[in-house]
């Protein structure tokens, strides 16, 4: 019944039942760890003839949505700024390249050897399988924070290199297709280089003062037009010549990644792009045969895992090579072992062009579909078994031996602020010992000459080599909230004498500071707020006298709030009232300012930031003077 409802030309009926089931599956997949890409498959699987069998024709849907594929790829060409791939050059190519020829051509030697498969359908096999889910481990490793580790940053630029690999892969597919519509003769050769010679040309002297044309008409929905007219119309011209839509969308966004109005571009195309993505894999999963997966599990799951292990040896190998620790090596490889969304839109467009059978793209669809579900699996096998085993045979330094200097001031922690102070205390020839205890940044920080010491400032031991009975002042410039409080709640409890000055990183910093006795605090980034604070109000037309005065009685308030809140901070309900009350007291302060500002024409504000003069540093000492003379 349901088939032959929706089996009808309603495409507004169809159209709303494939976003219904997305909008329920999807979310509810998120909850149970799914990807965003699996959760569209199984929608798919769930709409298509193996279960519900809602729609008829999942090949014509899966042509409107391979324009999905197009936009995807004009975003990635938007982002592959000339300036952000030759920074990235030797880990993008080298690695990258690496990773995609060597698994790429071990894929095919076997899918050719063992499995009897044509040369050219093993080529696209192979190297369709090297690829991994960008989406799927972007997500993962977000999830994880494993973003900015060393595995992290490489698994990015390999991934971003398979993003360009796709291009010439579905550019090479119509060659080694059977369907020979295209004559590639001198003529056809010189309507692709006059159409390249073109998209360079309008992206420069049309496309850009056009779209500035549209900007100023205040017409925002017609960026949104301009940007569906350019992929549209340049992949319609790529087809019309015989090329691939997706390689000419592509082209179009390199072209236009250095343009000013790239952001405008991107978030006018991403919203159609990821409806577009969604409604593509949910095609690819209805097209997907659950009935193979019955009929021979131990095939398909044993697929998927071999593929897995061979992904993993590769990727760690290359990574050993490239002079990357072994635990570092083993947790990328786990990272790009499966199998990903790319191969799937390759081995569609394979399909299509008669490069690969269709019941071969099913199992091909299955096994990456299965590798992906598997690579959670992986990760917690990693977590469980891996990683203990990498602690236990990681070497642990030994802390610096402190000389018997006695200095009056410890540093506790030598990053950003510890290392701000020491140079300021350096200036009037103040001796000072630092402790810091990321052996990462004692080594960089020695390189520009900083004497510090590698080791716990909350350990009693440290502390006592450092000379902490003869110090006057202990600075604790820690990130870590709770080793700052620890340390501090250490000190006062047996040093009760010593001077604590403390940075806090936010206002519950502040009060666990306070509460365990240490009396003078700095929150990281109120000062710098207030001064931002100060010279705004100056840039919209107030006073130098009126802005400072402005800033003083706002610190004055806050600092007599906080002391305020600092019995109530861990009582959530009493200190939200307490806000909203403070927000009346403070607007009652400033009811004349306020209704100044409210009349203060700013019509004359470009005026005044035109004309405005960026102070020298001898500018700013003459100011500096002249106030401490006017006090």
């Amino acid at each position: 019944m349901l088939a032959a409802i929706v089996g009808s030309p309603n495409l507004m009926l169809q159209a709303t039942i494939f976003l219904g089931a997305a909008l329920l599956l999807v979310p509810l997949g998120k909850r149970f760890g799914l990807a965003t890409v699996l959760g569209y498959l199984v929608t798919g699987l769930i709409l298509g003839p193996s279960v519900l069998d809602v729609v008829g024709d999942a090949e014509s849907l899966l042509h409107f949505s391979e324009f999905g594929v197009v936009m995807l790829l004009f975003i990635i060409g938007l982002e592959l700024q000339p300036s952000r791939l030759w920074a990235l050059r030797r880990s993008i190519f080298m690695l990258g390249g690496l990773q995609v020829g060597l698994t790429g051509t071990l894929l095919m030697g076997i899918l050719y050897q063992f499995f009897s498969l044509q040369l050219d359908t093993a080529f696209i096999v192979g190297f369709g399988l090297a690829l991994s889910s960008t989406a799927f481990v972007l997500q993962l490793l977000t999830e994880k924070q494993q973003l900015s580790s060393t595995h992290g940053r490489e698994a990015f630029t390999i991934l971003l290199f398979q993003d360009i690999a796709v291009i010439p892969l579905l550019a090479v597919i119509p060659f080694l297709s059977g369907i020979r519509e295209q004559s590639y003769d001198l003529i056809y050769f010189a309507k692709v280089f006059a159409v390249f010679a073109g998209l360079i040309f309008s992206s420069r002297y049309i496309v850009r003062p056009f779209f500035k044309f549209v900007a100023l008409s205040g017409a925002t929905e017609l960026l949104t037009a301009v940007a569906l007219f350019i992929v549209m119309g340049v992949s319609i011209l790529m087809e019309q010549i015989g090329l691939s839509m997706a390689l000419g969308a592509f082209l179009t966004g390199v072209l236009l990644a250095d343009s000013e109005y790239r952001h405008e571009l991107e978030a006018s195309i991403e919203p159609f792009k990821g409806l577009l993505l969604g409604l593509f894999f949910m095609s690819v999963g209805m097209l997907t045969d659950v009935k193979l997966i019955i009929a021979q599990p131990v095939f398909i799951i044993g697929c998927a895992i071999a593929l897995m292990l061979v992904k993993f040896g590769v990727v760690t190998a290359i990574a050993k090579a490239s002079g990357n620790r072994l635990p570092t090596s083993i947790r990328l490889g786990v990272t790009l072992a499966q199998g990903g969304e790319f191969a799937f839109v390759l081995f569609s467009v394979a399909s299509m062009q008669n490069v690969l059978k269709p019941e071969l793209a099913n199992v091909l669809n299955l096994i990456v579909t299965i590798s992906m579900a598997l690579t959670p699996l992986a990760f917690l096998l990693l977590e469980k078994f891996g990683e203990p085993l990498f602690a236990k045979r990681k070497t642990s330094r030994e802390y610096d031996t402190i000389p018997d200097q006695e200095h009056q001031v410890i540093i506790a922690g030598f990053g950003r602020v510890g290392q701000i102070i020491g140079r300021v205390l350096r200036m009037h020839n103040i001796e000072f010992t630092a402790i810091e205890r990321s052996a990462n940044r004692v080594d960089f920080v020695r390189k520009f000459g900083n004497q510090v010491y590698y080791g716990d400032p909350k350990n009693p031991e440290i502390l006592r080599a450092a000379g902490i009975k003869k110090a006057r002042l202990f600075i604790i410039a820690v990130d870590d909230l709770e080793r700052s409080v620890t340390t501090a709640q250490y000190l006062r409890r047996n040093y009760p004498d010593l001077i604590v000055l403390a940075r806090a990183r936010d206002r519950q910093h502040y009060y666990r500071l306070r509460e365990v006795g240490v009396r003078h605090i700095w929150r990281e980034t109120y000062l710098s707020s207030l001064d931002m604070s100060r010279e705004s109000l100056q840039l919209l037309g107030i006073s130098p006298e009126k802005a400072r005065e402005t800033i003083q009685t706002f610190r004055d308030y806050d600092d007599d709030l906080i002391e305020r809140q600092q019995a109530i901070y861990d009582d959530e309900a009493r200190m939200i009232e307490s806000a909203q009350s403070a927000v009346a007291e403070l607007e009652s302060l400033f009811d004349e300012d306020i209704d100044k500002a409210r009349k203060m024409d700013l019509g004359n504000l470009y005026t005044v930031l035109k004309n405005k003069v960026v102070p020298t540093d001898s500018t700013v000492e003459n100011s500096t003077e002249k106030d401490s003379q006017k006090k």
